[in-house]
């Protein structure tokens, strides 16, 4: 897969993520208010960071051929983006006091799958 190619597949998305959040957000804004919305839109832009942030590295693996090295690349870029997600998360439950757990958890899924349903149906 060349590196635009590789670009193009997760600016794609991550694009889906935000639009399942954006729409997760509404949903839970319309059904419980404004503070469920906003819990929904940062438990999703957690993961979309942390999507991000694993993008950036697993990228550094596009000049490698070694499989060994791919997958340690894969691996570090899948732990950087747990532990982005984890610390992000910490910071909202001790910074946002309204937060409406449910909502942040069903942002955070609905990026989260989408992620997943994203990436199978690009055509990689």
């Amino acid at each position: 897969m060349s590196a635009s190619n590789t670009t193009d597949v997760f600016s794609k998305m991550l694009k889906i993520q935000a639009i399942a959040t954006a729409a997760v957000a509404v949903v839970a804004l319309v059904l419980a208010g404004l503070n469920a919305g906003l819990s929904a839109v940062l438990g999703g832009a957690s993961v979309i960071v942390g999507a991000y942030a694993a993008t950036m590295v697993a990228r550094r693996s596009k000049n490698k051929n070694e499989a060994s090295a791919i997958l340690i690349n894969l691996l570090k870029a899948e732990a950087v983006k747990i532990l982005v997600i984890i610390v992000l998360l910490f910071i909202i439950f001790v910074v946002f006091k309204q937060l409406v757990p449910f909502a942040l958890i069903a942002g955070l899924a609905a990026a989260a799958l989408f992620s997943g349903a994203a990436l199978s149906k690009l055509n990689v």
